[in-house]
C-alpha cells in the first residue's frame, strides 16, 4: 500500500479521484439497520452505539408531556425502523416553569418527602398522585421505543435545605443507622455543588451509608417508573466523581430492570481519564456540549481521533459495552442554549457541514441522539438521518480510525494565537513567550507527575511544571500560589474543607484563580481547557501539591498537566477516516475542513 501524505493542493487537485473512489465504495447496497436487528443481536447492554432522541436541543428544560409524546410517537413511525429507539427527556424536567424559573434558579423544583425528584406536574400532568413518569413509560413502550430520562449529580440544594429524610428502600422507611435516623443535611457535600449549576445540585458524600442509601432510592425509583435510560450529568469530565459514577452503576448492575448509562458532560476528558469510568457505564461523553456551529463541529475531530488510538471505542462497558460520545445532533428544529424558550430557529449548520457531523459520528461510532423537534422534521434531514450507508458504518464497522495519510498542515495556528477564550488572555507564563495549555487526567497516569515548589523570596512561592516539556532549554511553565487567607468568620466555615488546599494565579496580582471546571456550561467551540476566574472560596479553584509531584484539584479530584504547543489544527485542513465493514468492504471519508470551501470529499 502507498503512503501518501498529501499536503492541501494536491489533496483539492484529486479530490475527484478520491470522491469516485468512496462512491464506489457505498455502493455495496448494505443491510437496512433496523431497530429489530439491533435487538435480535444485543445479547448485552449496548453492543450497539445507542440511537434516539434527546429534547434538549430543542425545548432546553421547558418540554412537557404533550411535546414530549408527540415527538416520541414520530419516532416510533419514522426513525424506529432504523434503529432509533430511545426518546430521553433531558434536564429539569422537576422544574416549575413558572416566573424567575431558569437553568441555575432555586425553590422551584418538585421533590418528593425523601428529597427525590419528581416531575413538574403542571407541565407532566401524568405525574400527579405520586405516579412519577411511569404513564409516560408506559406510553412509550406501547410505541416499540425506550424511556430515558437526565438527572444530575447528587442530591438538589433545596432537599438539603429542607433537610428532607433519606429512604432506606430495604426497610420503606427513614435510613437509620448508628442508633439515629439520617438526613439530607448529613449526606450533602456543599463545597461540591456543581460548578455550573452550583444553586442546583451537590454531591453527596458516598463514604457514608446514608449517602449510598439515596443514591440506591433514586435509581430504583427510575426503574420502577419504566426508564431504560439515565444521562447522569455534572459526574464526568471536568466535574468528575467517580465515587458516585461507582455507586451508581453498582446499584444498576443490581437492579431486575436493564437501564443503559450515560455521563455527562465532556469537558477536560482525556482516554487516560475515560478508562477509570468506561466499564462502569455504556456511554460518556468527550467533548464540551455540541451547538450548531461549525467551530463546534470541527473540534471534535481530534478528540475522536485520540479515542480511536486509544482504542476505547466499543470498549468494555457496564453489563457490556462503552462508547466515546459526541453529543446529540443539532440539527431541523431548535432552540438556544441555556433557553427558557422551546424550538423557534432552524440549524445553523448549512448542508455540507451537516453532513460532515453525520459522516464523523458515525465513523467514529458515537451514539446518534437527534436533538431536533421532530415535529418540524424536514425531508433533508430525514434523509440524512437515516442514510444506510452512515447507519451501517455505525453499528457493525470495526477499525474505526482517522486515517493518518491524508492530512494537510494549512489552516494551522501558531503558538501565539490560542488564546483563553472566557478572557481573551493568552494562557502564557509570565517569565516565557512560550505558550502553553493546561488540561485536567487521571492522576494515576506518569503525564501527570512534574509539579514541583519554586521559592522566589521568602513570602512568594511558585508551583512550576519541570516536566515533558521538550528541551531543556524550555523555560518553566510555573503558576504563583498562596495558601487561602480566610477572615475569622471564614476560618470556621472553610478550616477544614481547605486545609491543605492553595490557590494558583497566573501573575503576582493574585486576583485570577486557576479553576478546573467552567462554572457555565459551555459549547464546544467556546471550551478552554484550565480558565483563570476571579477567586473566590470554591473547591473549584483549590489544588493540592502532592508529594509525588502530581496537582490535584479539590473539586474533580483530577490532576493538573501542561504542554507545550507549537501548532495546534483549526478548523481548516483536510482529514479522512476508514473502517472495515462486516463483510470486509473498506469504507473512506474524506473530510475538507476549510471553512471557505464549506465542503467534505464524500458522497452518499
Amino acid at each position: 500500500m502507498m503512503t501518501m501524505k498529501l499536503r492541501v493542493d494536491i489533496f483539492m487537485s484529486l479530490s475527484l479521484l478520491f470522491l469516485h473512489l468512496l462512491l464506489l465504495l457505498l455502493h455495496l447496497n448494505p443491510t437496512r439497520v433496523s431497530a429489530k436487528t439491533l435487538s435480535n443481536e444485543e445479547s448485552e447492554h449496548a453492543s450497539f452505539p445507542p440511537r434516539g432522541w434527546n429534547s434538549y436541543d430543542s425545548f432546553s428544560w421547558i418540554i412537557s408531556e404533550e411535546e414530549f409524546l408527540q415527538n416520541a410517537q414520530i419516532i416510533s413511525e419514522r426513525l424506529h425502523a432504523y434503529g432509533y429507539e430511545y426518546v430521553v427527556v433531558d434536564f429539569l424536567w422537576f422544574r416549575r416553569k413558572v416566573k424567575g424559573a431558569y437553568t441555575d434558579s432555586k425553590g422551584f423544583d418538585v421533590i418528593d418527602k425523601w428529597g427525590r425528584m419528581v416531575p413538574d406536574p403542571d407541565r407532566w400532568p401524568s405525574s400527579a398522585g405520586g405516579k412519577g413518569f411511569t404513564e409516560v413509560a408506559n406510553k412509550v413502550h406501547s410505541m416499540g421505543l425506550k424511556f430515558g430520562i437526565h438527572v444530575m449529580r447528587g442530591i438538589s440544594t433545596q432537599a438539603v435545605n429542607a433537610n428532607t429524610p433519606i429512604l432506606d428502600t430495604t426497610t420503606g422507611g427513614a435510613y437509620e443507622e448508628s442508633g439515629r435516623k439520617w438526613s439530607a443535611k448529613d449526606i450533602g457535600v456543599r463545597e461540591r455543588a456543581c460548578a455550573w449549576m452550583s444553586h442546583g445540585f451537590m454531591s453527596v458524600d458516598t463514604k457514608l451509608g446514608a449517602g449510598r442509601a439515596f443514591l440506591r432510592s433514586l435509581y430504583e425509583q427510575y426503574a420502577e417508573w419504566g426508564v431504560d435510560f439515565v444521562k447522569h450529568d455534572c459526574v464526568f469530565g471536568a466535574d468528575l466523581d467517580i465515587n458516585e459514577i461507582s455507586v451508581v452503576s453498582e446499584v444498576l448492575k443490581q437492579l431486575d430492570r436493564p437501564i443503559l448509562y450515560s455521563l455527562s458532560p465532556g469537558t477536560s476528558v482525556t482516554p487516560a481519564m475515560a478508562k477509570d469510568v468506561s466499564g462502569l457505564a455504556n456511554m460518556y461523553r468527550i467533548t464540551a456540549d455540541d451547538w450548531d456551529s461549525w467551530g463546534d463541529v470541527a473540534s471534535h475531530f481530534d478528540v475522536t481521533r485520540d479515542f480511536s488510538t486509544a482504542n476505547m471505542i466499543g470498549a468494555k462497558g457496564l453489563l457490556g459495552k462503552s462508547w466515546p460520545d459526541l453529543d446529540m445532533l443539532p440539527l431541523g428544529w431548535l432552540t438556544d442554549p441555556g433557553s427558557n424558550d422551546g424550538p423557534h430557529r432552524t440549524s445553523n449548520l448549512n448542508a455540507d457541514e451537516q453532513r460532515t457531523q453525520m459522516t464523523l459520528w458515525s465513523m467514529s461510532k458515537s451514539p446518534l441522539m437527534f436533538g431536533g423537534d421532530l415535529r418540524k422534521l424536514d425531508e433533508t434531514t430525514y434523509n440524512l438521518l437515516t442514510n444506510p450507508i452512515l447507519l451501517e458504518i455505525n453499528s457493525f464497522s470495526s477499525n474505526n480510525m482517522e486515517f493518518p495519510y491524508v492530512t494537510s498542515t494549512n489552516g494551522f495556528k501558531s503558538k501565539n494565537d490560542i488564546l483563553d477564550e472566557q478572557s481573551g488572555r493568552c494562557l502564557t507564563d509570565v517569565r516565557t513567550s512560550d505558550t502553553h495549555f493546561l488540561s485536567l487526567t487521571s492522576c494515576t497516569t506518569s503525564k501527570a507527575i512534574g509539579w514541583s515548589v519554586e521559592a522566589l523570596d521568602q513570602d512568594l512561592e511558585q508551583i512550576c511544571w519541570k516536566e515533558h516539556l521538550g528541551s531543556k532549554h524550555q523555560e518553566l511553565f510555573c503558576l504563583y500560589k498562596k495558601e487561602p487567607l480566610l477572615s475569622s468568620d471564614e476560618k470556621m466555615s472553610y478550616k477544614h474543607q481547605f486545609q491543605g488546599n492553595l490557590q494558583l494565579f497566573a501573575t503576582e496580582r493574585m486576583d485570577f484563580c486557576l479553576g478546573a471546571s467552567p462554572t457555565l456550561k459551555l459549547t464546544s467551540k467556546e471550551f478552554e481547557r484550565g480558565a483563570f476566574l476571579p477567586c473566590r472560596w470554591d473547591t473549584n479553584q483549590m489544588w493540592v501539591l502532592n508529594s509525588n509531584g502530581t496537582l490535584a484539584n479539590s473539586y474533580s479530584g483530577l490532576c493538573a498537566t501542561v504542554n507545550s504547543v507549537e501548532a495546534e489544527v483549526s478548523s481548516g485542513g483536510a482529514r479522512s477516516w476508514v473502517a472495515t465493514g462486516r463483510r470486509g468492504e473498506i469504507y473512506v471519508a474524506f473530510f475538507n475542513l476549510k471553512k471557505v470551501h464549506n465542503s467534505i470529499l464524500h458522497d452518499f
